[in-house]
Order: structure tokens, then sequence, then C-alpha cells
């Protein structure tokens, strides 16, 4: 298949409040009656979108998707306080609760990748599979690679990566680049916050598709979704993603019993494709897909042909219980 199955409306939709004054906002598509699919966004911060809801088959799959902490519907908006790895976890078995869902399979792309493993290495026993997308483990090299002047993303585009430097050039002769951009995010005027919440979001912009289009700075479109992909991204690799170095890796024999399809875009210069290989070398039960003249984004096509839940995915849904 080469296409997306059809643009649908959710079917149910709510305010979910969880813990530390946090609400989520939570949705439901598809059909009921369906296999258990939860959608995990990336960023962190990134939000939702609509498109997601046009990679299952609206016939077999029960699609639920929910704004994480901070960001899209979910309020505080742009909330940094109790705003971790494990709190979103937690958020992740709420809504499985809340649901009255036994198992599920796990959809996530880029730091939504993350925090699939993440759930379930902490409770494998609700998971069906995982199907993942751009993964990102949350190593030192992963920030390497997409932060520092010698990674791979700066080395592949380097004019772009100036410009992701310009709004603290000035203070990196006392301030790592994270911390340059956090002190701007939390003292900063508000012209300075908002050049560089451009210039952060832009980055990623630029970066995470196959053909970058020159207008795509004009498209930085969704002010609300680039103030709070940059807060929240900033935020979570300031504190290494909340995640001990290498964690995942070294827990993955937690999981290696479940199913699971790993996809990663031959260019990715967002999330490393080394990272795909590794998970897919630790992980016994999993198959990976390196799709050629595939950048990082699951837009414009870059994935067509292995993303949508068809039929013929659902096989992962069978796993043994």
């Amino acid at each position: 298949m080469n296409h997306l199955f059809p643009a649908i409306k959710p079917f149910h939709t709510e305010m979910l409040q969880v813990s530390d004054g946090h609400t989520l906002y939570v949705e439901q598509s598809g059909t009921a009656k369906g296999v258990p699919i939860l959608y995990l966004h990336g960023g962190p911060g990134a939000g939702m979108g609509e498109d997601y809801r046009r990679f299952f088959d609206p016939e077999k799959y029960w699609v639920i998707g929910f704004d994480q902490r901070g960001c899209g519907k979910s309020t505080p908006f742009g909330q940094l306080e109790n705003n971790s790895s494990e709190k979103l976890v937690d958020d992740v078995l709420a809504i499985q609760q809340h649901l009255q869902i036994e198992k599920w399979l796990l959809f996530g792309g880029s730091w939504g990748s993350t925090l699939a493993l993440l759930t379930a290495i902490r409770q494998p026993e609700s998971v069906m599979g995982l199907i993942l997308r751009g993964i990102f483990l949350a190593r030192e090299q992963d920030y390497d690679w997409y932060l520092q002047a010698d990674g791979g993303a700066a080395q592949l585009f380097p004019e772009y990566y100036q410009d992701f430097l310009a709004p603290v050039r000035s203070m990196l002769n006392e301030f790592s680049i994270v911390d340059a951009y956090s002190h701007i995010f939390a003292r900063g005027n508000e012209v300075q916050k908002m050049a560089a919440i451009k210039a952060w979001s832009l980055w990623e912009t630029r970066i995470s598709r196959l053909h970058y289009r020159p207008d795509e700075s004009k498209q930085l479109a969704n002010v609300h979704s680039a103030i709070s992909l940059a807060l929240l991204e900033c935020h979570y690799i300031k504190h290494k993603c909340f995640i001990p170095e290498n964690d995942i890796l070294q827990k993955i024999d937690k999981i290696k019993h479940l199913p699971s399809t790993i996809i990663h875009g031959r260019y990715d210069c967002v999330c490393k494709i080394e990272a795909a290989f590794s998970l897919s070398k630790a992980w016994d039960n999993s198959q990976l897909h390196i799709i050629p003249e595939a950048g990082h984004s699951s837009r414009a096509g870059n994935y067509s042909g292995i993303m949508p839940c068809h039929s013929s995915n659902a096989d992962i849904s069978k796993e043994r219980t």
C-alpha cells in the first residue's frame, strides 16, 4: 500500500485529570470493538496533530491518542514542572486504566518511540506489541547527533546549524547550547524568547524531511506547537530525558518476548539510524524496516507503504496472551 487511510474524526474526546495538576486531552477514533492501539506523539511537546489517525484501518483498530503534558490541548500549556519521562509513563498507564484496556498495542514515532519503550519496559504484561518509527534511545550520542557541531545533523546541514546557534551564540562561552536556550526560555524578554523558539523549531523542521521546502520557515505556522516543542524538548534534553545513560538497551530483556516492528528512514537526520539498528539487534522478536529515500518525518509520504496498519500488520496483535 502506498497511501494512508481517509481522514476521520474522533468518536469521543475528553479531558482526563492526572497527577500534579495536569489534565490531558484524550481522543478515541476508529472502532471501540477493534484492537486497541495507543498513538504516542513525538517531541516531547509536538502534540498529536490530526494525520496520525490515517495510519490505522478504522474498521479494525480502536485508536487512542493524547496530547502529552504541557502541549496540544492538554493543560497547563507549556508547563515544565512535574513533566518527566516517569510522569508521562504514569499518564499512559492512567489512560489505560481509565479506558479499562487489559492489553494494547503501542505505536510511537521519534520521542513517541522512546515513550512506548519506557512504557512497555515498566509494564510489559499490558502490551501486545509495539510499532516504532524514527527510534530515539535518549543516549548521549543521540543528543550529540542532534545538537553538537561535530554531530551528524550539523555536519549535514552546516548553514541551518548556524541559524540554530544564532540566538545563543554569544552565550556559548558560558553555557552549553541547551543551557543557553533554557536560560533564554526562562529569563529572556519576549522578543528573545520568540526568536529562540523559532530557531529551535526551525532547526528540527529543516532536518526532519528528506526534501526541505525553502518556504518552511514561513510555515512555523503553528506557533502554539512551536512554543511547546521548543520549551519541552529543551527541558527534556537538559535533563537527559530523565533516563539513565543507555537505560533502554540495558533493560530490553524485559520486553524481548514482545513482537515489534521497527521503522527508520535511511536518511533520518534527527534520530540516527544506528539507534534503530542497535535496538533491533538487541531485540530478538523485532523486525527492522529501513525505508529508502525517507527522512525523519512521517509526513509528506516519507513512510508510505509501511506505516499504515492494514490487516497484514494486525498480526502483531495476536501476540501470545
